[in-house]
């Protein structure tokens, strides 16, 4: 549950709270920028957030169709804030971006909507967008190897093993058969071969049929 301050939900009660956003993003080398979307510049947690940005709120999830836990900030470049030289040379790669609701008329009063850090970033026609993602993308991560009958190894790289130069052209389509007998490459092989696939479930004995144990 979001802890809104006392004060703030008073004032959001009452009718009287002016409300905005500001984005607080940390890049990894401690840098701290503000931006937000108010006609002003606000100090927001102690951070000075700059107002005709750009910035907006971000696409929603579903609505851009974004994996879970992915969203996207998009605004212009600012030389005096964050500008396209640092974004291409990958200073914002991996940064903290923290989005809070702000009563602008007191700027002390907010509170954290969401916090995500920056995936990837694009540039176009002198404006950035940000793919920024959040907690839920954790999820989506495949943790450890996966168990299958393909080779989960890229062809040619370390786990691999392959001499990619001596075999131009070639690839490979991940089978066990294919690894063996074209490239020689069986003891490298990094995939479960005899691995029982979805049919093993249905398969019963038949009769009339020799049922040993051996049959699959």
């Amino acid at each position: 549950m979001r802890a809104v301050p006392a004060d703030l939900a008073d004032r959001i009660e009452s009718g009287a709270a002016c409300l905005c956003h500001a984005w607080i993003l940390t890049r990894a080398d401690g840098v701290v920028l503000g931006f937000t979307d108010h006609d002003r510049d606000l100090v927001v947690e102690g951070v000075t957030c700059k107002a005709a940005s750009g910035w907006t709120a971000g696409a929603a999830e579903t609505a851009a169709g974004f994996s879970p836990g992915m969203a996207a900030a998009v605004g212009g470049f600012d030389d005096a804030a964050l500008s396209e030289a640092d974004l291409a040379a990958g200073l914002y790669d991996g940064a903290r971006v923290e989005c809070r609701a702000v009563d602008w008329s007191a700027p002390s009063l907010s509170v954290r909507l969401w916090a995500a850090r920056v995936a990837a970033a694009k540039t176009e026609g002198g404006t950035f967008t940000l793919a920024l993602e959040g907690p839920l993308a954790a999820l989506d991560r495949v943790a450890g190897r996966t168990f299958g009958r393909s080779c989960d190894a890229a062809f040619g790289d370390a786990r691999c093993g392959v001499d990619v130069a001596a075999f131009p052209g070639a690839s490979c389509d991940k089978r066990w058969a294919t690894c063996r007998g074209v490239f020689g490459n069986g003891l490298n092989f990094r995939g479960f071969p005899t691995a029982p696939g979805e049919d093993f479930l249905t398969l019963y004995p038949s009769d009339g049929e020799r049922n040993d144990g051996r049959r699959r």
